[in-house]
């Protein structure tokens, strides 16, 4: 089939790319021309998809990057990608509008468009159905078929072995849809309706937004009762059933957690006029976590007859997660940019991220040598990358305040 995938970035590369191997024509269409050329130099910018992948498809003819919206045409099978970001907490569907009235004007009878946007319940029906159906002319359901299939990018063990959710706006979509997606995932997990499967995402992701928001705040009162939240933490795993792992840190990012739960509660807002109070708690819980680390790393400092004001800090992992190359919504950015207000010398080790490729830090890039750790006056782990020289920072380090409970020794404390 003729594929077009919408928007090349995390979710939209791999699909793209999986598509084309499977033996699909793809074309991955994006609207920033810098990703566009990278692309068709075989250059991946996601960690998912190795460059030699990527060639591999380019060579074979499968798969072509564009920024021009006439290489659309023809499309089978469309899959919209593109961001959904919150401004101001309220959800922007600006991205998904302007894609839906370009795949609009030309989609034709017989052709499907999917979106996988995360977004609130009723996104597929209430907006993105009533513009295709304005641009082209056409009735969903009628003419062309129509539906929502959340994605579940973000951990490199699963990826398309991860079970699908497919819905469709009607039987015949769900039919075609579960179809296309067969031929890329091992499983696919079919439900009634759209809105079931814009929940089900926001669920997944609300689910851990609360509990890490728990087990985040169960660690600055756990400090404060002088008790090792880890071990407490290794103590309840024991539990066979009945209980899931959550761990501590210094706050959540990237572009799932910190955004999709309040995609509910907006929701829940605007429709039925009810705050989602739990989800609201925990985005004020995580939302302060990189104040807390400052404050403990200040109040490190004091014991030891210094001050914040001056002093030499070094970040070290910068990724919004473990052994990610993602920056976005970190919250290292919002704990040197707290340091650097009050007067520290913030440098950051992110040996994930090529250096130039960080304009969302305002930090002093460094390596996370030696003589770097040894000249700080402390060092702050955010992000335990397996990269990182632990056994050597332990050694090196004068003071070391561990946000992921890897270091040990006296000059260690942990969150």
């Amino acid at each position: 089939m003729q594929i077009v995938v919408a928007g090349q970035g995390y979710v939209g590369l791999p699909l793209a790319v999986r598509s084309a191997e499977v033996g699909h024509r793809v074309v991955g269409y994006d609207v920033d021309p810098h990703r566009v050329r990278r692309l068709a130099a075989g250059q991946s910018y996601v960690r998912d998809v190795d460059a030699s992948r990527l060639r591999a498809v380019l060579d074979s003819g499968a798969y072509s990057a564009t920024a021009d919206a006439a290489a659309l045409a023809g499309f089978d099978i469309a899959v919209i990608t593109v961001p959904t970001p919150l401004r101001d907490g309220v959800p922007d569907l600006t991205y998904i509008e302007s894609c839906a009235r370009t795949l609009g004007e030309h989609l034709r009878p017989g052709a499907t468009v999917v979106l996988e946007s995360t977004t609130y319940p009723g996104t597929t029906e209430e907006l993105l159905l009533p513009i295709l159906e304005e641009v082209s002319g056409l009735k969903g359901g009628v003419d062309f078929l129509a539906g929502f299939s959340p994605e579940r990018i973000g951990n490199k063990r699963w990826s398309f072995d991860t079970p699908k959710l497919v819905s469709g706006i009607d039987a015949k979509s769900l039919d075609v849809i579960k179809g296309f997606y067969d031929g890329i995932f091992q499983t696919t997990v079919p439900v009634s309706g759209t809105k079931v499967a814009e929940l089900a995402k926001l669920l997944e992701n609300t689910f851990r937004f609360v509990n890490i928001s728990m087990i985040n705040e169960l660690a600055m009162l756990a400090a404060s009762l002088g008790v090792d939240i880890w071990e407490a933490i290794d103590a309840a795993a024991t539990k066979p059933f009945g209980y899931t792992r959550f761990t501590p840190g210094p706050g959540v990012g990237g572009h799932c957690l910190p955004v999709d739960p309040m995609f509910l509660s907006w929701k829940a807002q605007q429709e039925l006029g009810v705050p989602f109070r739990f989800v609201e708690l925990a985005a004020d819980v995580n939302r302060h976590m990189p104040d807390y680390v400052v404050r403990r790393l200040v109040e490190a400092l004091d014991k030891r007859g210094m001050t914040i004001d001056g002093s030499r800090i070094l970040l070290l992992g910068l990724t919004y997660k473990y052994n990610a190359t993602d920056l976005r919504n970190s919250p290292s950015a919002r704990v040197a940019e707290l340091l650097i207000d009050l007067g520290a010398e913030v440098r950051g080790a992110e040996p994930n991220i090529p250096h130039g490729d960080d304009t969302e830090l305002n930090v002093l890039r460094v390596d996370a040598i030696p003589d770097e750790v040894a000249a700080a006056d402390a060092v702050v782990l955010l992000m335990d990358h397996p990269r990182f020289d632990l056994p050597m920072i332990e050694k090196c380090a004068t003071y070391v305040l561990d946000c992921r409970n890897r270091l040990s020794g006296p000059n260690v404390e942990t969150l």
